[in-house]
């Protein structure tokens, strides 16, 4: 099939509910680093940032991962946080640039865990934190295995983050639960090797997970929509898996969605890629398939190559958008993030959504150093 103005549209331009938040169309900006808040404060280049993609087309932002008012939660004093008085002053007027521009915007809240190294952290005399206290790759501690008073300190502090978004006019929350950071390292054997009751089968390790939904849950108002996000990948471990089986994702799953998760977000490298052997679907197709919940699906949407490898090329910058669309059709998912194709390109979804696809910036590295 031809990506054509019409099918595009058609396509990509509907209007999705997520709970109570209706999202014009189907593109989402995935969360992306970019540590450019002295003092975890947004400022307004935070706010131009944001509001400019979304003026371009793009339905639903997801910020960049914002750190939980936990003194373990961060490791760089330019990441912005979403607690204190200042920081969320900021994220209120990023939230109010993005809606009029004709957005709707989460903040990700965010919490590294154990993979804060020594000396990275706003708060020095903290330690790094984990489900058991081993980084990723480790076989001994090399930090603290965190307490039930710990647990429940970091339970609380995403409630509290989830409860301040709602009180400054976010449209919802996602809760990172994915790439090796706090809440996926309780969800991975590889990092929790814990014998209470938050270690040992799959469904023991997702209570953590369940716990943080279920209090954010409570905390905000029924209809404010709670999406998680989760990988099987790490950052140290491009191989790792959660679930090796339909049925042992499901283990996973089952229990987030019973808490309160109203949408998930499927995070993979390649989106194209099949998750199971036996089926085509991808990991957010199985997650909509096992959940019947509504899925946002990101890997590589609008490179060349794979996230980790993508450079300026040869072939379209939109690798795959016939197979995207087709994807969309069927409800295979039902949003697609866009990562460093739209930080590239900030006006990549009004292009794709009106086929100017000559007019794409291909993915540069390179030039994102200057790009706001």
């Amino acid at each position: 099939m031809t990506a054509t103005p019409t099918r595009a549209a058609e396509i990509l331009a509907r209007p999705i509910a997520i709970n109570g938040l209706t999202v014009p169309n189907r593109i989402v900006m995935a969360p992306m680093t970019r540590m450019f808040s002295p003092g975890g404060i947004p400022g307004a280049d935070v706010a131009s940032y944001y509001a400019r993609r979304a003026a371009a087309g793009v339905g639903l932002v997801v910020t960049e991962g914002t750190f939980v008012g936990h003194d373990s939660a961060g490791y760089s004093g330019r990441v912005p946080r979403f607690h204190g008085e200042e920081q969320l002053a900021g994220w209120r007027r990023v939230a109010e640039e993005v809606h009029a521009a004709g957005g709707t915007i989460v903040p990700q809240l965010w919490h590294i865990g154990m993979v804060r190294k020594e000396g990275q952290n706003p708060v020095p005399e903290a330690p790094a934190v984990g489900p058991s206290g081993l980084r990723i790759g480790a076989t001994e501690p090399t930090g603290t295995a965190m307490t039930q008073r710990d647990i429940d300190d970091v339970i609380g502090a995403f409630a509290e983050a989830a409860a301040a978004a709602e009180r400054i006019g976010m449209d919802g929350v996602e809760i990172h639960g994915a790439h090796g950071y706090l809440v996926d390292q309780f969800l991975w054997a590889g990092t929790n090797r814990r014998t209470d009751a938050y270690g040992g089968d799959a469904v023991a390790r997702t209570r953590f997970a369940a716990e943080i939904v279920a209090a954010v849950r409570e905390t905000v108002s029924a209809e404010f929509p709670v999406i998680f996000r989760y990988s099987q990948w790490k950052q140290e471990a491009y191989d790792a898996r959660l679930a090796e089986t339909p049925e042992e994702l499901e283990a996973i799953l089952t229990p987030l969605a019973a808490a309160g998760v109203d949408a998930f977000h499927a995070s993979t490298r390649r989106y194209w890629l099949p998750e199971f052997d036996g089926a085509d679907l991808n990991l957010a197709g199985w997650t909509k398939k096992l959940t019947g919940k509504p899925v946002i699906t990101v890997g590589s949407v609008g490179l060349d190559g794979d996230f980790i490898n993508a450079f300026v090329g040869e072939g379209s910058p939109l690798k795959g958008l016939d197979d995207l669309l087709d994807r969309l059709e069927r409800d295979e998912f039902d949003l697609v993030a866009v990562g460093r194709a739209l930080l590239q390109d900030p006006e990549w979804a009004a292009k794709v959504l009106a086929n100017r696809l000559d007019e794409l910036k291909p993915y540069d590295a390179a030039a994102l150093q200057s790009l706001s």
